[in-house]
């Protein structure tokens, strides 16, 4: 008979949501190991610019979009984690303009350790998130392994002419960000057991809010670019966008919205190895005005299911529309001319 332990869920990961995911620069360094063949002309989105998905052209109104996205316990409660990992996932298909229509489970789990009622609420919590945005979960693939993880293919459909990428930002364009920074450090303070009821209250209610709202204020007003933020942090993620498109960016950090509490965790050293692995990626490409090492480490904070970046001619509109929409967000920076990914911040960060 197997003795099932009473150890929290999140004291089984190594790095909680997607601060466990490999850094940028590690990542960068095992892709140029691959050589892939040359895309067809179907291959709408591949692997060269780091966008959040891949996308397929069926015919000429519709595409296929594809990603998927799993990692280790970022929550004590397992129905709540199925929720969060579901919601990351089908965030990539969101930020690629796409809407989901079929998911698939991907579950790793410590049959030893923890019971298999606990994982069929962590499927649960998965399936009830899909079902909420309005696609269903049909199967999956499963494996014992000491460490617990879950997460999600997701696939949708997107109008080749109504796709967002990260790479088509362009000189002038106001930057945009939905939701509230700071799920990282907060995950780290779960992970060891000093996290406020309120915090963690306020981390699960921005992790399990889908970005399907604030895609489809972006759909209708149209924008040049999008990307989500997740675990590079929203420096790593504008980086990306912005040496995929050739342009630089000026960043207001005044204007970037953070979780109540969470600079008091970065001024304690409560930062995830991936928030960290982050800083050290971005630090060349950044010009850090006066912000001090905390607020720093804060704005390149591995999040997970995260808000999205957007890229827009209007930023005013955008902002005014997501608001009518009950979807929080602001203006947080400037598209701007200049060496490509490099990008220059200014202001101080505010709670």
């Amino acid at each position: 008979m197997h003795v099932q332990t009473e150890r929290r869920l999140t004291s089984f990961s190594h790095g909680a949501g997607c601060g466990c995911k490999l850094g940028p620069d590690q990542l960068t360094e095992v892709l140029g190991t691959v050589t892939l063949p040359d895309a067809t002309l179907d291959v709408l989105v591949a692997a060269d610019t780091g966008d959040d998905a891949a996308v397929y052209a069926l015919d000429d109104q519709r595409a296929i979009v594809a990603t998927l996205d799993y990692f280790t316990p970022i929550v004590d409660d397992p129905y709540d984690w199925g929720r969060i990992a579901a919601t990351n996932a089908m965030s990539d298909v969101y930020a690629m303009g796409g809407t989901p229509f079929l998911g698939l489970n991907i579950a790793n789990w410590p049959v030893d350790d923890l019971p298999l009622e606990m994982l069929g609420r962590v499927l649960q919590g998965g399936s009830d998130a899909a079902n909420s945005a309005g696609f269903p979960v049909l199967g999956g693939h499963s494996i014992t392994d000491p460490e617990p993880k879950y997460g999600m293919v997701v696939l949708g459909f997107v109008d080749p002419a109504r796709m967002l990428r990260n790479s088509t930002a362009a000189v002038g364009d106001g930057l945009v960000l939905t939701k509230s920074l700071g799920l990282g450090m907060i995950s780290t303070a779960i992970k060891r057991g000093i996290a406020s009821d309120d915090l963690v209250v306020t981390a699960i209610d921005v992790m399990t809010t889908p970005n399907r709202a604030a895609a489809e204020v972006v759909n209708e007003l149209g924008a040049d670019a999008a990307t989500d933020v997740t675990g590079f942090g929203l420096l790593g993620h504008l980086h990306r966008m912005l040496l995929a498109s050739g342009v630089a960016a000026e960043l207001d950090a005044s204007s970037v919205p953070v979780i109540a509490g969470v600079l008091d965790l970065a001024r304690r050293g409560i930062v995830p190895g991936g928030t960290q692995r982050n800083h050290a990626s971005v630090g060349p490409h950044v010009e850090w005005g006066d912000l001090t090492d905390p607020e720093q480490l804060l704005l390149a904070d591995a999040q997970t299911s995260g808000g999205l970046l957007v890229a827009t001619k209007d930023p005013e509109a955008l902002v005014s529309a997501l608001d009518a929409r009950d979807v929080p967000a602001l203006a947080v920076g400037t598209v701007v001319a200049g060496t490509p990914g490099r990008v220059m911040v200014f202001g101080r960060l505010e709670e």
